[in-house]
């Protein structure tokens, strides 16, 4: 018998600012598809190596929805040579491409020692100033150096990934002009910080992702996460500001577009 429940709208306009879909099991096609059913319509493919950042730019060439980064994340810092950093240079150029990163400082896992680093997190920012690109920064652990080298490099467009920070350094990056962007670990009940910094932060300032597959929200942690789990994060960030989902929704999409300027 049919149901007499109308079926759910789905939301238009949601953009996922930071996944990984050449690390997923699914075909790309098919995650952006459903993707695109939840109302997630535009992702951002983040490389973390020359080599995965071909991966991502090869992606948005053959999806329309999705665009790419390209760099080298700082647990890989070690790795990056001249050639490395040449073939980036190159990567950034390509229409598709709409960030530098990802990089940055984990000073968590420390997988590189802290002066490769802090090096090749200089290189980034440097040419995220010569390309007018924003720059995509992952800090864990290492937010006072993080800090100190946005600001030494003069950085300008700054999108802070996975957010990790408190309310206190939310606040001090948004009256930056940078972008704080919060991914499904805002639903985990011990991360109470990061709804604060969600309330604190300038509705303006805000994006969200999904840091697909990793990550994945409360209801479904544990599993493998996907790029139409970004409502989830919409909708606590709408909860925790008091507000609704369409206002989040639409704000951190039209942010999506003034910091990423390639996008369409």
């Amino acid at each position: 018998m049919a149901s007499s429940q109308p079926e759910p709208t789905p939301q238009e306009g949601a953009v996922d600012t930071h996944c990984h879909l050449f690390l997923m099991k699914e075909d790309p096609g098919r995650v952006v598809a459903t993707a695109g059913r939840a109302g997630v319509g535009t992702l951002v493919c983040a490389g973390i190596d020359p080599q995965t950042s071909r991966r991502s730019i090869e992606l948005a060439e053959s999806l329309p929805e999705v665009f790419a980064t390209a760099g080298m994340h700082p647990h890989t810092a070690s790795e990056l040579d001249a050639e490395a950093w040449k073939a980036i240079g190159e990567m950034v150029a390509t229409p598709r491409v709409v960030a530098v990163g990802e990089c940055g400082l984990d000073f968590y896992r420390m997988r590189s020692p802290k002066e490769d680093q802090e090096r090749v997190f200089g290189l980034h920012i440097s040419l995220s100033r010569e390309t007018g690109l924003p720059v995509v920064v992952h800090v864990r652990d290492a937010w006072p150096a993080a800090l100190r080298l946005l600001g030494e490099g003069s950085a300008e467009r700054v999108v802070l990934h996975c957010f990790s920070g408190d309310a206190s350094i939310a606040r001090e990056c948004s009256a930056r002009g940078w972008f704080v962007s919060f991914a499904g670990n805002l639903t985990y009940p011990k991360n109470r910080h990061l709804r604060e910094a969600a309330a604190a932060t300038p509705l303006d300032r805000i994006l969200v992702e999904t840091d697909s597959p990793f990550l994945a929200p409360q209801p479904i942690r544990g599993r493998d996460n996907s790029p139409s789990n970004v409502v989830e994060v919409i909708r606590e960030i709408a909860s925790v500001r008091a507000t609704s989902f369409e206002a989040v929704r639409d704000a951190t999409s039209a942010n999506a577009r003034t910091v990423f300027h390639r996008l369409r």
